[in-house]
Formats: C-alpha cells, sequence, structure tokens
C-alpha cells in the first residue's frame, strides 16, 4: 500500500505550511519511559491542536516508531493501524512477572541444563504463522469497558479470551544466555511481551521482555522519524525542554 500525502519525517526542513488543524501525518520516534498517551498530549501542546491520534500503542518502556496522525488526518488512522510491525528486542530467559517485562517485580527461574541454539530454535518455529494469544493483564484491552492495566494494578486477574495473530517473521539474531535477541515482523494486535512470557514457558524456565523497539509500521521506518525536541525546534524558533512524567 503505497501513500503520496505528505509525511512529516527527520528530514522535513520547512514546517511553516504546515497545518496541523487541518491534518498532518508525521512519522514519531518514541523514547523509552513515557506512555503513549504521553507522547500524544506533549504533540498537542506543540502544535496547538486538541485532535491528536497514534496508530498503535507502544508500551512505556518500549521505543520507536509511533505514527501520529492530527486533525482532519485522524480520520485516516484506520488505514496505519492495520499495517504490519516490525520489532527488534531481547527476551531474558529464567526470569518471570506478571506484566511479563521488567515494569512489575520479576522472580528468578533457573536455566535448563542443556539449552543450545537448536533448542531455542525449534522452539521459535512455534510462533511462526497463526498463533493465538491471550492479552496480558497488563495491557490496554478492555473488557466490559475497564482496562485490564487498571485492574491489574489493583492485584485483580480476570478471564481473557484468547486472540489470533499472525507471525510473518520470527529471527534469532543473537544467542548471549539468559538473552535471546530477536527480530519480529507480525500483525496488528501481537502483544510482543506475551511471547517473550510463552517462550520462556515452553523452555520451563520463564522468560520476560527486557527490550524493545519497533523499527517498521508497513513501509515506514524507524530511521525516518522525527524525535519530539526536533519536532518542537521546526516549529517553534527554540526547542521545547521534556520533562517526562513516567510515574
Amino acid at each position: 500500500m503505497k501513500f503520496t500525502k505528505r509525511i512529516i519525517t527527520n528530514q522535513t526542513l520547512n514546517l511553516s505550511d504546515a497545518d496541523f488543524s487541518e491534518g498532518e501525518i508525521i512519522l514519531i520516534d518514541k523514547p523509552s519511559g513515557p506512555t503513549s498517551f504521553q507522547v500524544v498530549s506533549k504533540i498537542r501542546k506543540i502544535t496547538g491542536v486538541k485532535k491528536v491520534g497514534h496508530s498503535g500503542t507502544l508500551d512505556p518502556k518500549a521505543s520507536g516508531l509511533m505514527i501520529v496522525c492530527t486533525g482532519k488526518k485522524t480520520k485516516e488512522m484506520d488505514r496505519f493501524i492495520n499495517l504490519n510491525k516490525t520489532y527488534t528486542g531481547i527476551i531474558r530467559l529464567g526470569l518471570t512477572s506478571p506484566s511479563m517485562d521488567t515494569e512489575t517485580k520479576c522472580t528468578e527461574l533457573p536455566l535448563p541444563k542443556y539449552l543450545d541454539e537448536k533448542k531455542i530454535l525449534e522452539v521459535r518455529d512455534n510462533f511462526l504463522g497463526e498463533i493465538e494469544q491471550i492479552p496480558p493483564m497488563y495491557s490496554a484491552v478492555k473488557v466490559d469497558g475497564k482496562k485490564l492495566y487498571n485492574l491489574a494494578r489493583k492485584g485483580k486477574t480476570i478471564e481473557r479470551q484468547p486472540r489470533k495473530v499472525f507471525i510473518e517473521k520470527f529471527e534469532i539474531e543473537k544467542i548471549d544466555l539468559p538473552d535471546i535477541h530477536f527480530t519480529i515482523t507480525c500483525s496488528k494486535g501481537t502483544f510482543i511481551r506475551v511471547i517473550a512470557d510463552d517462550f520462556g514457558k515452553k523452555l520451563n524456565c520463564g522468560g520476560i521482555l527486557l527490550e524493545l523497539r519497533r523499527t517498521v509500521i508497513g513501509e515506514f521506518r524507524v530511521d525516518e522519524a522525527i524525535k519530539m525536541d526536533q519536532l518542537s525546534s521546526q516549529i517553534f524558533s527554540n526547542s521545547v525542554s521534556y520533562e517526562w512524567n513516567v510515574h
């Protein structure tokens, strides 16, 4: 799918004619720390436009590509939401946590005595193609109108229905136990944290998502994306300094 409309990237040298109220599409490189909602909130302040949305949530600890739409362009977000996405990251074996990453307290488990590349690749193969995932409690998924992470933070767990997702590519880039470095290309709605958790379960040693970066959405790449201070400096004469409230 090709997009011919203007996209604001790190190569956009002049934003003097940008009309954020009428609608613009911006490639943003989200840093690790803030939530996707906080990124959108900052862009509202930079552009002075209330109507701002994004094409897919990134967890607070994750970094990488977000496609942000402003003004009337928010009506076009569905065309980005449905695109496949590519991630790079690290699965750390021998740990488990309620959030399936380092956001919550981790519990250590022993690694198998005999764990080699062949076994890891065999487990990896289980995730290729169409698979089912149960959304994690620590997620923005809504059940009966309630966001799961709000319930999880109160110590509650409720039943969730499995969802089908498609894993187009799952490459093991490096094995440096207990860490497994990977690249995954997948359909919308895929939880990489769940893959990390399930990966560890299949090896009987636990696993968490240690690092995650979204590098590609459809044909758009993170190396084209603009950082928040760059966006601000191109709109204003001086870059706005950000103090992310990530607590």
